[in-house]
C-alpha cells in the first residue's frame, strides 16, 4: 500500500457517488452446455428442437371479445350455460379452442440414462474489478474523485485479507454444490451429483446437491471449503479455472424434457410461444415446397444451454444480509437494491443499498454484514454511479 493511500482519511464519507462509477464482474462464467448420457457410457449434445404443437387455449372467459350485441344479465347466463346439440356451451363454440403454436423443446435422447451439464469459471482479482471512476461531465474539481478511488482501493485491500471474503466465497461455493445453478432441471431431479475440478483436472470436491441447502450457509462441509479457498484464491488474485459437471437422474429413462435458459425476443410472430437459448447453428431446412416427401416437421436449432448471466444470478444469491430474511427464510441475489424478481420487490431500502454504503467505504469493516454484502456487490459488478445526494 502506498504512503498516499496509508495516510488517507479512513473517517471521510461521500455526499454523493461519482459520476461515473462501474465494476466488471469477479467471477468469469462459461455457458452451461447440455449433454446426454447414453446407456454405453458415451455422450452425445442435447438439442434444442424447434416445432409445432396445437394445444388449448387458457384464457379467462372474460379476456374473450364482447359480444357486438349487448345483452341483458339474464339472456347472457342462460347462453353461457345452455348447451348445443353436442353438449358443449355457446361460449366454448363462439371462441376458438385450439391455440396453435411453433415452439422449442429440448429433450433427452431415448437412450439416455441421465443429464450432463458443465461449464467453467475463474475468480479474477478484486483489484481489477473497478472499471470506471470519473467526475460527471463539465465538473471541474476532480480532487473528490481521487479520494473516492483511494476509499474503493482501501477497502479491496482489506477485504482481500479478511474473513468476509473467506465467507462470500463459501456462499457461492455452496451455490455451486447444491445445483442452485440448474434451475427446474434441479427442482424435478431425482437425484444430482456434482464435481468440481482444478487445474490438471485436480478433484476440489464431490457433491450430492440436493441433500445441500438452499436456505442458508450454515454447517459448510470440507470440501465446500475446499472450493471456496480456490474461488477466495481467485479473488485474491490466484487465478484457478474450475470446471464444474452436474450429473442429473430425473428417475425416469426416455426422451424426458430437460430446461435450458429461454430467450426474450420481442415482438415475437404470432403463433410463437417459446424460444430456448442454445448454441451453435441450426440445422439446414431440407424443406422442398414443391415436393411434400421432403417437408421437415421438426428442425434442430443448436446445442441446449443455460445462459452465463443466469448461472452468475443463481451463484450470487447469497444475500441473507438484507433485513427481511430472518421473516423470508431464503437468501436472494446480491443487488445494488435487493431487487428480486420472484417476490417482485426491493428488500433494500435507502439505507440499506449498496449504494449507501458505498458512499462509506471507509467505515465498512468487511467482516461485518454489510462489508460482506459490498464485497459480493464488487463481484457482483454493474454500475453504481448517480446516487442522490
Amino acid at each position: 500500500m502506498s504512503n498516499q493511500l496509508a495516510m488517507f482519511d479512513q473517517t471521510e464519507t461521500f455526499k454523493k457517488l461519482p459520476g461515473v462509477l462501474s465494476f466488471q464482474r469477479g467471477i468469469a462464467i462459461s455457458d452451461a452446455l447440455f449433454f446426454n448420457q447414453l446407456d454405453d457410457n458415451t455422450e452425445t449434445p442435447v438439442m434444442v428442437v424447434r416445432h409445432g404443437i396445437r394445444g388449448t387455449q387458457n384464457v379467462s372467459s372474460g379476456d374473450s371479445k364482447p359480444a357486438k350485441a349487448k345483452k341483458t344479465d339474464q339472456e347472457a347466463n342462460a347462453a353461457e350455460a345452455s348447451p348445443t346439440v353436442d353438449g358443449t356451451t355457446k361460449d366454448s363454440v363462439a371462441r376458438d379452442v385450439s391455440n396453435v403454436q411453433i415452439t422449442d423443446t429440448a429433450k433427452l435422447d431415448p437412450r439416455s440414462t441421465a443429464l450432463k451439464v458443465r461449464c467453467h469459471l475463474r475468480a479474477l482479482d478484486l483489484e481489477q474489478l473497478l472499471f470506471a471512476v470519473a467526475a460527471s461531465k463539465g465538473e471541474q474539481d476532480t480532487t473528490a474523485v481521487k479520494r473516492y478511488r483511494e476509499s474503493v482501493e482501501r477497502f479491496i485491500a482489506a477485504a482481500k485479507e479478511s474473513e468476509g471474503l473467506q465467507e462470500v466465497s463459501r456462499r457461492i461455493a455452496r451455490n455451486i454444490a447444491n445445483g442452485r445453478w440448474l434451475w427446474r432441471n434441479r427442482t424435478l431431479a431425482h437425484s444430482i451429483r456434482i464435481e468440481a475440478r482444478g487445474l490438471g483436472d485436480r478433484l476440489l470436491g464431490q457433491y450430492d446437491a440436493l441433500a445441500i441447502s438452499l436456505n442458508h450457509f450454515d454447517n459448510v462441509s470440507e470440501s465446500e471449503r475446499v472450493l471456496a479457498s480456490v474461488i477466495a484464491d481467485g479473488l485474491r488474485g490466484e487465478a484457478e479455472t474450475i470446471a464444474i459437471e452436474a450429473i442429473i437422474d430425473f428417475g425416469i429413462r426416455g426422451s424426458v424434457e430437460v430446461f435450458p435458459s429461454q430467450n426474450y425476443v420481442e415482438k415475437k410472430p404470432k403463433g410463437f410461444a417459446r424460444p430456448l437459448y442454445c448454441v451453435g447453428h441450426p440445422s439446414e431446412s431440407r424443406a422442398m415446397p414443391e415436393n411434400h416427401l421432403y417437408f421437415e416437421a421438426t428442425r434442430e436449432m443448436g446445442q441446449a444451454a443455460l445462459r452465463d448471466q443466469k448461472i452468475g444470478n443463481a451463484l450470487r444469491t447469497i444475500d441473507t444480509w438484507y433485513p427481511a430474511y430472518a421473516e423470508r427464510g431464503r437468501p436472494i441475489p446480491v443487488e445494488p437494491n435487493g431487487a428480486n424478481l420472484d417476490a417482485q420487490a426491493f428488500f433494500r431500502d435507502k439505507k440499506t443499498s449498496a449504494f449507501e454504503y458505498a458512499r462509506r467505504f471507509n467505515l465498512l469493516d468487511p467482516n461485518t454484514s454489510e462489508g460482506q454484502f459490498m464485497i459480493a456487490s464488487l463481484i457482483r459488478g454493474g454500475v453504481l454511479s448517480g446516487g442522490e445526494e
